[in-house]
């Protein structure tokens, strides 16, 4: 008599992918900036179970307590190839339940979508990541160099206990690393019939910056020519309603010429304000990065209405594109005037990539075998990621997160937003083309 056979479920990335990203969601890993926040820790042991689970050796890494990263080295078949990077970050920012039509936390699966805070920024693509990596050492399928992966706190502040931690600490993982791909590009934009998938090949430099002025204090109802928030409030006018000139950076002209090639159009690069109107959703892939900014956030003084206080300070989150440092705080200084002094809160330059090279080719490849109608551009963000800390060590970053959207879905309007969601079948398309692209490495 034979013994019957077992036949076990083969499980794919795609199976699994929805479930992890819901797990994910349900874990509050809230950071309110400036060290406070629910800690990252259970979502990192998380992680680290689920790779574990498939027979990668995850390591759980505190910068503080609570605030955990996940660090993994898959080996790769051939020791001499480069090794190959994948970042992302555990932490989210903070969301208002009274705002939300589900809970943020609830990882619920709604109308096609998984629903709750961090969707798109970025536990659906850590939960891309986590499902292709499992089906991968399932089958026993390796890239060719070591496949780093890090799963990292602190993102969304300065990365002081998670990016910036790791490269400084654990140095020694990233060894032979030159290349990486993390969050914010690789998702489609309807534009014209069309599908364009920018893919991030840099970003704008970030100067966050404290203010401060000096006065003499006194009583609020008499004369004071030294009023330290009068002065305050004047700088950070001048600093509000500075116009930047137009900066046509390498990278935004490779976006500009992509999206004219795909879109069978002409763009004006005379009339890039009124060009990025014109183009709706595709015109906010530039629309940021044209020039530098300084926008004022935050602004302290004072106790009492009737004390003039001797110091006013405020806060300014600035970004400045590749190339343009020195202009951009020459700048700032003469707007604010000789009575201000500024301090960075934070400061890391402006990364870039190459978007003629192999990888940028192999990452719009992914993309055109799973999706014919995708047209891949190159694309500068205009915000940061923590792409920043890994330059630092000569690791170039690619925003790749690949994700086929329905036209009505406002993905840039997730990002921090009310009832932040993302596609299912977005998710598994995504990993099908970072399947693909592991396989090229």
């Amino acid at each position: 008599m034979t013994e019957p056979q077992v036949v076990r479920e083969r499980r794919t990335a795609a199976d699994e992918v929805a479930a992890i990203c819901a797990d994910l969601l349900r874990i509050d890993t809230t950071n309110e900036g400036e060290g406070r926040g629910r800690g990252e820790r259970p979502a990192a042991e998380h992680v680290a179970a689920l790779l574990a689970e498939v027979g990668a050796e995850p390591s759980v890494v505190e910068s503080a307590p609570g605030r955990a990263s996940v660090l993994a080295r898959v080996p790769g078949t051939d020791p001499a190839a480069p090794a190959f990077l994948i970042h992302g970050h555990l932490d989210v920012v903070p969301a208002d339940p009274a705002e939300w039509s589900v809970h943020p936390f609830s990882g619920e699966v709604r109308d096609g979508c998984v629903w709750g805070r961090g969707a798109v920024d970025m536990k659906g693509t850590l939960a891309m990541t986590l499902a292709v990596v499992r089906q991968r050492l399932r089958e026993d399928r390796r890239t060719r160099g070591d496949l780093v992966l890090a799963f990292l706190a602190d993102e969304e502040c300065t990365g002081d206990y998670g990016s910036r931690h790791v490269v400084e600490h654990h140095r020694d993982l990233f060894t032979g690393c030159t290349e990486a791909i993390s969050e914010s590009g690789g998702f489609s934009v309807a534009a014209g019939g069309k599908r364009v998938y920018p893919i991030a090949t840099g970003e704008r430099g970030t100067t966050w910056m404290r203010l401060t002025v000096q006065g003499t204090a006194g009583h609020g109802s008499k004369p004071n020519r030294d009023n330290a928030v009068a002065e305050l409030c004047h700088a950070v006018s001048r600093l509000a309603a500075h116009e930047w000139p137009v900066r046509l950076t390498p990278g935004v002209r490779a976006l500009l010429d992509g999206l004219a090639d795909a879109l069978g159009t002409t763009i004006d690069h005379d009339r890039l304000d009124d060009e990025a109107r014109r183009l709706g959703r595709v015109g906010t892939l530039f629309e940021g990065t044209i020039r530098n900014s300084a926008n004022p956030t935050r602004l302290d003084a004072g106790y009492k209405v009737n004390v003039i206080p001797g110091t006013a300070t405020a806060q300014v989150d600035g970004r400045y594109l590749p190339g343009t440092g020195e202009e951009f705080l020459a700048t700032i200084d003469r707007l604010l005037g000789p009575k201000v002094t500024r301090e960075f809160i934070n400061y890391e330059e402006a990364p870039a990539a190459d978007p003629a090279g192999p990888t940028f080719a192999a990452l719009a490849g992914s993309l055109r075998a799973e999706d014919p109608q995708a047209h891949p551009v190159p694309y500068v963000m205009s915000g940061g990621t923590d792409a920043k800390s890994f330059h630092r060590i000569g690791i170039k970053s690619f925003g790749f997160a690949p994700l086929l959207l329905t036209p009505d879905l406002d993905y840039f309007g997730m990002f921090h937003g009310v009832d932040e969601r993302v596609p299912v079948e977005g998710l598994r398309f995504g990993t099908r083309v970072l399947d693909r692209f592991l396989d090229t490495r």
